[in-house]
């Protein structure tokens, strides 16, 4: 590759959340631009890891991306380059793994994913992520000693590299059918009875079993084991301990050698004979373990425990990156003067409403919300006053509401409530309880008495003509009939049936 031009436009640096949300992601998350000849290439963005694990400066990589490439190992150079042109060309997800020099001077084996996307200029740029995989090459280099070692080995690594793709892809929200998806591979793939996550209390007095799989004809456990106390489980005390402690794994080969007690006892009634049980972290600290269970006598490999530390690892990894993307994502949905919700919340929402209408014929109804008069109260109490009445506000509206109902800042003094598998007559009497609540709400602010109202305008799906592509049609119904509240005197509703003032 050549040196970049230097007719590019400037980097922009993300912003502190997103590299925070990197910092905290084992690997090297980066976005690598292309010229459209292919003569120029740097990455726009590049986590800092990158100087930990291949002793190379990112503000460098900023400038020009020759230095990773110099990395890469020489008979490994010309597939990455090949594989980048053809993701290039075809725009299909590019993958691959190589050597690169690592910080200490030797080579280690990596695994890059990324998603291209073609700028308007003709350059394309790759969003993804490179991880070190020295740990299964090693794995696989020990596993070629014989031919069925080998085989189980690739068979293995296939799956752990199916389950890490599909944990790298993953949607917000779908990390519960992801890890219900690997528990089932993984005890599919070894053969066992059970599958199963457990997760700690702070304290780790109380264990909640939330995740299990099951071979068929086995009893499922996890509604019984959901929150349960282990205060007087003295051995399994000892060994949470030594599982925090030195991240030691639980290995009971055979039940009968276990000492008497009520852990034994309660092992015996599921029908236990051996159990694997491998602690998982998150964020440093071992939240919970991975655990696996035979029903009958059986041989383990000599290297289970090492297996079943992979996947461990890589349930560790899901649910850092889930925990990390939870706090990012709930700081970037979230309105930060009520809590609730808002637009960017909203939209997704309404369009996954829309999704289930096309699919299962579901419908729902939209309360958009005003606060009347609302620049005649900042000016007259001032901003924090006004800001005041918006949380009285937001509070009403979540305790007017369903859980399941959608609740969210649309803007400014404007919220939307989404009611979903809910009657207009429904929807009519809890905005009447609302409106109510406004009105006889007392909202003081520094000792001044506020009087406050509010205009509703309400829309359902069921009043368009067809379901739409997007939520538009129905937020405008209900704005226009928001307007028609205001120019009826405010303080009421309107909906397909008209004006209801109470």
């Amino acid at each position: 590759m050549r040196k970049q031009s230097g007719e590019m436009e400037p980097l922009v640096d993300p912003d502190y959340f997103f590299r925070k949300l990197a910092s905290g992601i084992p690997g090297i998350l980066s976005t690598y631009w292309l010229s459209a000849d292919g003569e120029f290439h740097r990455y726009l963005f590049v986590s800092d890891q990158v100087q930990d694990i291949l002793g190379i400066n990112a503000n460098e990589l900023r400038e020009n991306a020759d230095a990773i490439f110099s990395a890469i190992h020489p008979d490994d150079l010309e597939g990455v380059s090949a594989s980048i042109a053809d993701s290039a060309m075809a725009l299909t997800p590019w993958r691959y793994q190589a050597r690169l020099r690592v910080n200490a001077g030797h080579f280690e084996w990596f695994e890059a994913h990324s998603k291209p996307e073609r700028q308007a200029d003709g350059s394309t740029i790759w969003y993804g992520q490179i991880h070190n995989i020295q740990h299964y090459k090693n794995l696989e280099r020990t596993f070629r000693e014989s031919e069925a070692e080998s085989a189980f080995q690739a068979t293995f690594q296939k799956l752990i590299a199916r389950l890490s793709t599909e944990f790298i892809t993953l949607g917000f929200g779908a990390i519960d059918e992801s890890i219900r998806e690997l528990l089932k591979a993984i005890g599919g793939f070894f053969d066992v009875d059970r599958a199963y996550l457990y997760e700690f209390s702070s304290d780790y007095q109380i264990m909640d079993n939330t995740h299990e799989w099951c071979s068929p004809g086995v009893l499922p456990l996890i509604d019984e084991q959901r929150n349960v106390l282990i205060d007087g489980f003295e051995w399994w005390h000892e060994k949470i301990s030594e599982m925090v402690s030195d991240n030691r794994i639980i290995f009971v080969e055979d039940l009968t050698q276990m000492p008497l007690g009520p852990e034994r006892d309660m092992l015996e009634q599921q029908g236990v004979c051996s159990m694997f049980c491998v602690p998982v972290r998150v964020n440093g600290a071992v939240t919970g373990f991975f655990g696996v269970d035979s029903l009958r006598k059986r041989a383990w490999r000599e290297d289970q425990a090492d297996l079943l530390i992979i996947v461990s690892g890589l349930l560790s990894g899901a649910l850092e990156r889930h925990r990390l993307e939870s706090e990012l994502l709930s700081q970037s949905i979230s309105d930060p003067l009520t809590s609730l919700h808002n637009r960017r919340y909203l939209m997704p929402r309404l369009n996954e409403m829309l999704s289930r209408s096309t699919r299962y014929g579901e419908r729902f109804t939209l309360a958009m919300f005003d606060l009347d008069r609302f620049k005649h109260i900042n000016d007259s109490i001032g901003h924090l006053g006004g800001d005041f009445c918006l949380r009285e506000f937001a509070n009403i509206l979540l305790e007017q509401t369903r859980d399941a109902d959608v609740v969210a800042r649309f803007g400014g003094e404007e919220f939307v409530v989404a009611f979903s598998d809910v009657s207009q007559a429904d929807v009519r009497r809890t905005v009447n309880r609302i409106i109510l609540s406004v009105r006889d709400h007392d909202f003081v602010f520094e000792g001044c008495v506020v009087p406050l109202t509010v205009s509703v305008g309400v829309a359902a799906m069921g009043e368009l003509s067809s379901i739409p592509a997007t939520p538009d049609p129905l937020i405008r119904l209900a704005d226009d009939r928001l307007y028609e509240a205001k120019q009826a005197g405010r303080d009421c509703l309107v909906d397909a049936s008209g004006m209801l003032r109470i």
